[in-house]
């Protein structure tokens, strides 16, 4: 795997650069998502919601049209597209940095065509095979997210001996499998994929051990890791009221907020939430001890 013998660590280019961890802020343009499905699902609102998250602080904005939460049944491709093009349009036209969270490459093609700059695929490329192909072509930064299966059922392949080595080496075929494709190794980002097909002790212990992520291929170039743990359920299970209750998902940003400090002093190089202004301060706060303990 000759393409991966990489000098150095990179940020993919065309993205925003900072001496910090990046913040991406969640613009579901869906009625379903998990934690705020219904809110954002008209273009307007969705658009709306872009800005606002851009200027609260998020370096960029990820757009999706479909959801991916435990037991989501799909869409089709053209409801898709009719969900996030205009969204997606008016965010980049206006400026705004924006990402495009889909697993088909078709859609994928599409929002980069209307201005996203770089492509957020959950599924690592396994959902749709003309995905890699697209991304060799189109040259631009790809999230390869850990990935078992389709939501529907992707909590039955909540199975590991040893969550971390063996979500390491899934990701490791994946990007072998990329850059065999013609993908530089240069663009690509890395993601546990916490909440997918994970159960909350394999979340916990993927976090535990997140700076050993992006080392996965190559220990002395690791690869920028994109870290999405915003109000997801191992967080509200954790904070359950003493009836058992877990927390709701909106009042999880404090949490939240506390592991993408955590996050960004393990080296991520980007958190993905949903609430941006306190994240915002968390991986800055992060980013001011590293200078300090590294001076």
């Amino acid at each position: 795997m000759g393409r991966l013998t990489r000098m150095r660590a990179a940020r993919p280019a065309g993205l925003p650069e900072a001496d910090r961890c990046l913040v991406m802020g969640v613009v579901n343009v869906t009625p379903d998502s998990f934690s705020d499905g219904g809110q954002w699902f008209g273009a307007d609102a969705a658009i709306a919601h872009g800005f606002e998250l851009a200027a609260a602080g998020a370096d960029m904005v990820d757009v999706g049209g479909e959801s991916t939460r435990p037991g989501a049944l799909r869409i089709t491709e053209d409801e898709e597209l009719r969900r996030i093009i205009p969204v997606i349009t008016a965010l980049a036209t206006a400026g705004v940095v924006v990402s495009i969270d889909t697993m088909r490459a078709r859609v994928a093609e599409r929002a980069l065509g209307a201005g996203a700059r770089l492509v957020n695929d959950v599924s690592g490329g396994l959902a749709d095979p003309e995905m890699s192909a697209l991304i060799a072509r189109a040259q631009v930064p790809y999230v390869v997210m850990h990935w078992r299966g389709h939501s529907v059922a992707m909590q039955d392949q909540a199975v590991y001996a040893d969550v971390v080595k063996e979500v390491m080496a899934e990701l490791t075929a994946r990007v072998h499998a990329l850059t065999d494709a013609g993908v530089d190794p240069d663009l690509l980002v890395v993601d546990p994929g916490l909440g997918f097909a994970k159960q909350p002790e394999h979340n916990w212990a993927l976090l535990a051990r997140l700076a050993e992520i992006g080392a996965l291929a190559h220990p002395g170039a690791p690869f920028p890791v994109l870290v999405g743990a915003s109000r997801k359920r191992f967080i509200g299970r954790l904070l359950a009221a003493p009836d058992g209750s877990p927390r709701s998902f909106a009042d999880s940003d404090d949490a939240t907020i506390a592991l993408s400090g955590f996050a960004a002093a393990a080296g991520a190089w980007c958190v993905r939430v949903h609430a941006v202004p306190g994240n915002a301060d968390a991986v800055r706060v992060a980013a001011r001890l590293q200078q300090e303990r590294f001076a």
